[in-house]
């Protein structure tokens, strides 16, 4: 399944991004069964070191869980940040700490000229990543 996130919701997780720099930011993304994005849930950064990790801070977890949860939504997407990578890929902690498999993890940098967004389906079982495609598209009514 290919994960389709509107240009609204790429900005939003961008913007977010550039807010916390030099911290990583983190949330999740919500949608459809089918894979369409519905909804970005921005989370504070309550890791020990925020500067090269992160972890959401549990009562922001809780709330966007709950939240996807009242609207039909399935977590479709953890989103974080790597302020000073141009090239952005998962780092051996994010592939420790990846608990939801089924999830796509978004990662921005900010490192080069212009900001980057990779995706990834991070397989924690078996210690590797992959790149995977998403879609972008201008409006919701895609």
């Amino acid at each position: 399944m290919v994960i389709s996130i509107q240009q609204a919701h790429v900005d939003e997780i961008l913007e977010h991004a550039r807010e916390c720099t030099p911290r990583e930011c983190c949330g999740l993304v919500g949608g459809t069964s089918s894979g369409r994005a519905q909804n970005i849930y921005r989370m504070r950064n309550a890791a020990a070191d925020p500067l090269v990790t992160y972890e959401a801070a549990p009562e922001d977890l809780f709330a966007a869980q709950r939240a996807m949860r009242e609207r039909g939504e399935q977590l479709l997407g953890i989103y974080h940040s790597h302020p000073r990578s141009a090239d952005p890929k998962p780092s051996d902690t994010d592939v420790r700490l990846a608990y939801y498999p089924s999830a796509v993890y978004f990662i921005v940098g900010l490192g080069g000229e212009r900001p980057s967004l990779g995706a990834f389906r991070i397989l924690e079982s078996e210690g590797r990543w992959e790149p995977v495609e998403y879609d972008v598209s201008a409006d919701a009514n895609r």
